[in-house]
């Protein structure tokens, strides 16, 4: 004679089978908290990273909060408030001159030219770097990459800053572009987006690249502390190889289908002005292939800061590079 289980039972057996493999299927992953310095087109590879899911192939959460500056990305990282940062690596250099017990560390490089472009309020047809001589020239916050960059090639082009031209340095970041729409200015330094969009109203015009004339350098990195890393190895490994995967991606994919999938971080902008600025990234390989911050560019980077009398001490490579993450995951 049959025996049958009561309905009661077989209902609560049943959840006692589902539940582990739903559990199976919705494996918790690692929250990873990122602070950018500033929310910009350059960093087109990062949000490649979050639209394509290779961090959450990797098993990772990404918590992307932009704080508006370097000193308050250094600030997150140093008191827990960030896991990694998204920064110049001249940062760490002063964060590491100060006698940081737990210094910072550069792991992961993203992009490898200056990012700025030389804007002209007017139309000039054979631009050369001379006609900057006794204008006024707007540029970036003194002690930032984008100015001693901006400094290292007026020199370059045989133009004294602080003597050949009437230098703005006393305007925030967020509010140089609105300044030079408002008519300060003959000449500004400016980042993509806001480059192009100028161009295409008709306000300014882009006649030279910072980028291209200052070389490779690891303008932004992937940072975190010396700690962190020690204590999340396989995180930041997990981390390092989505990067990869992305920067990858971003080398094989043409202009229009990267500006799609960055375009959730950037709707204010047209989709045709951010094809535009990527472009112009990608031709001038603005975006680093890989993940890897070597010695030559790391002393460009010391060559610039030392040029505009920036650097505090020279720091040897090794102490506050690591590669052996972003070597690991390419092989």
């Amino acid at each position: 004679m049959k025996k049958w289980m009561k309905p009661g039972l077989a209902l609560l057996l049943s959840f006692v089978l589902i539940i582990p493999l739903a559990a199976c299927g919705q494996e918790k992953k690692e929250k990873i908290r990122i602070a950018e310095v500033t929310r910009s087109i350059f960093y087109a590879p990062l949000y490649a990273a979050l639209d394509q899911g290779f961090f959450e192939d990797e098993g990772l959460d990404i918590e992307l909060t932009t704080v508006w500056g370097g000193d308050k990305v250094m600030t997150s990282l140093l008191s827990d408030g960030a896991d990694i940062g998204l920064v110049g690596s001249e940062t760490s250099i002063y964060v590491y001159a100060r006698g940081a017990s737990d210094p910072v560390i550069n792991f992961g490089q993203l992009t490898q030219t200056d990012g700025t472009f030389l804007v002209s309020r007017n139309e000039i047809e054979d631009f050369s770097w001379d006609q900057l001589k006794d204008s006024t020239f707007l540029g970036q916050r003194k002690g930032g990459m984008p100015q001693m960059v901006g400094e290292f090639v007026l020199k370059k082009h045989g133009i004294d800053p602080q003597n050949d031209l009437n230098l703005i340095q006393n305007i925030d970041f967020a509010n140089i572009s609105s300044a030079f729409a408002g008519g300060t200015g003959e000449f500004v330094q400016l980042f993509e987006p806001q480059a192009s969009i100028f161009e295409k109203e008709g306000r300014g015009h882009i006649v030279a690249s910072f980028g291209t004339e200052s070389g490779h350098v690891p303008y932004t990195t992937f940072m975190a502390k010396q700690s962190f890393m020690e204590e999340n190895d396989e995180t930041v490994e997990k981390f390092t190889r989505a990067l990869y995967k992305a920067q990858q991606w971003v080398a094989d994919t043409d202009a229009k289908k990267i500006a799609e999938a960055i375009q959730p971080y950037f709707e204010d902008t047209d989709l045709e002005i951010l094809e535009m600025a990527v472009d112009r990234y990608k031709s001038q390989g603005s975006f680093a292939t890989d993940p890897i911050l070597d010695e030559e560019e790391w002393n460009n980077l010391q060559n610039i800061m030392e040029e505009a009398g920036e650097l505090p001490t020279e720091v040897l490579h090794e102490e506050l590079v690591n590669t052996t993450i972003a070597e690991k995951v390419m092989n």
